[in-house]
């Protein structure tokens, strides 16, 4: 579930921002006065005791020796060492997924409403380690641990039960043609599936190169966010922060690229400024921090060196633009105001809290420019004229559209992009395309009469 920095990156969704606090049934600090929810505490010194590599449903070391350091980026201090798996180590892993894909084996033998099953159970797992695998999630990445657990693992929780529900439900169809036949279609599986982050365009290519196998891609973004004046200009501050700045900004659905209508901007800036400002920055794992730290010195870097561009190119920064703190990869939440299209901030995936404002003055301009990127994974539009959404949400070469709303994410609907933000789509039941080929049989049938 790491975040990663490249702009050719497969992400899984976790992203989402909407989320409800359950009930607990244990007391909070605060008592037992009505109205006041416990929230889940992290496990304190949580063990790591998994580092090694999962193959044949077994745990090894690596092939070669090597081990790769694990950091908290919020501290620097040394988490452990993990194996670090090499060509061999896949090869290990490809023969063994070969076999349980063979004919007549116990996978391929099982019926269909038990593989639901087996899915269905890994999701209680999940569930029942939910605070552990949190916790690690924010030791990691420097995720906020609440985000983690309300966001990112629900997420998981209910991609597993969605794709559970849809083991026994995968049809063919009949097809009528001459009466001499009977043709049906089969969806069956393409068989051994390997998931790589990143390297998108590469991948690609090593796949045309060699065998032409089919390519899945959910690739970078660098998505507008379209505020016109005649919105809710508060939720739309909102909105729009929490678009950006979820996740540290390290997210392919960012909406960096905001769009303002002339007639509220300077106000639109002001309130985004004082949001930003508002932020609590600190170890992601205490109750009231809102932003860790980027997850790795190769990001924090990458990210300040584009904020110095925004600066040295003329746009003028609000707030931030620092480091923060006296130790861990921690960043100021940074506005840009003046954001010309030119400008590389406004050009490449930061996947950092960089937000950038940009003025517009009608809808075909906004359209323009909102699609002048090789990108197109998703877009926002705000707005209570239902005719402008419509126009402008048909207009935009997105993958996702979000009207009145951000990040609004189900494991139902289908996520990916137009452009160079990828190929295929994942979640919903567009996903199963992806992973099914289609096989029609005809049959002849004897026409004697009896």
């Amino acid at each position: 579930m790491n975040s990663q920095p490249d702009n050719d990156h497969q992400q899984q969704s976790d992203n989402g921002c909407n989320h409800q606090i359950p009930n607990q049934n244990h007391k909070s600090e605060h008592g037992d006065r009505p109205g006041m929810q416990a929230l889940p505490m992290p496990v304190p010194d949580p063990p790591i005791q998994y580092t090694k590599l999962f193959i044949s449903n077994e745990w090894h070391e690596s092939c070669s020796g090597r081990k790769i350091p694990v950091y908290n980026p919020a501290t620097g201090e040394l988490l452990c060492e993990v194996e670090e798996a090499d060509a061999e180590d896949v090869e290990k892993a490809v023969r063994s997924a070969r076999a349980a894909f063979q004919m007549g084996s116990p996978w391929r033998s099982m019926d269909a409403s038990d593989r639901g099953h087996l899915l269905n159970r890994l999701a209680d797992l999940v569930e029942r380690d939910r605070l552990l695998l949190a916790t690690l999630e924010a030791l990691d990445s420097g995720k906020v641990f609440l985000m983690a657990y309300f966001v990112d693992l629900m997420a998981t929780i209910k991609t597993l039960r969605y794709y559970g529900g849809w083991a026994d439900k995968i049809h063919g169809k009949t097809i009528p043609v001459d009466g001499e036949y009977f043709t049906y279609t089969r969806h069956e599986p393409i068989g051994v599936c390997g998931q790589i982050i990143p390297v998108g365009k590469l991948i690609q290519k090593a796949a045309g190169d060699s065998n032409l196998k089919r390519v899945t891609l959910e690739l970078g973004g660098k998505n507008p966010n379209i505020v016109f004046a005649d919105c809710d200009l508060e939720y739309a501050v909102e909105q729009a922060h929490s678009g950006l700045f979820f996740n540290q900004g390290q997210c392919c659905l960012a909406g960096s690229r905001v769009f303002v209508e002339e007639p509220i901007y300077e106000e639109f800036v002001r309130r985004s400024v004082e949001r930003a400002r508002s932020k609590v920055l600190g170890n992601p794992l205490l109750p009231g921090v809102d932003q860790g730290p980027q997850i790795d010195q190769k990001q924090f870097n990458k990210i300040m060196e584009l904020i110095e561009s925004g600066k040295r190119e003329g746009a003028t920064l609000e707030c931030g633009g620092s480091p923060w703190g006296q130790q861990g990869l921690f960043i100021q939440p940074t506005v840009f105001s003046n954001v010309t299209d030119d400008m590389r901030i406004a050009k490449e995936e930061i996947f950092g809290p960089v937000q950038q404002i940009m003025c517009f003055r009608s809808v075909h301009e906004v359209i323009q420019r909102a699609n002048a990127t090789h990108y197109g994974l998703a877009a926002g539009v705000f707005t209570n004229d239902i005719d402008k959404a419509l126009t402008v949400s048909s207009a935009l070469q997105a993958g996702m559209v979000w009207v009145n709303c951000y990040n609004a994410m189900s494991a139902q609907c289908p996520f990916g992009g137009f452009k160079m933000s990828g190929n295929g789509r994942e979640l919903g039941e567009y996903a199963l395309q992806e992973y099914t080929e289609v096989k029609a049989v005809t049959i002849k049938i004897s026409q004697k009469n009896s």
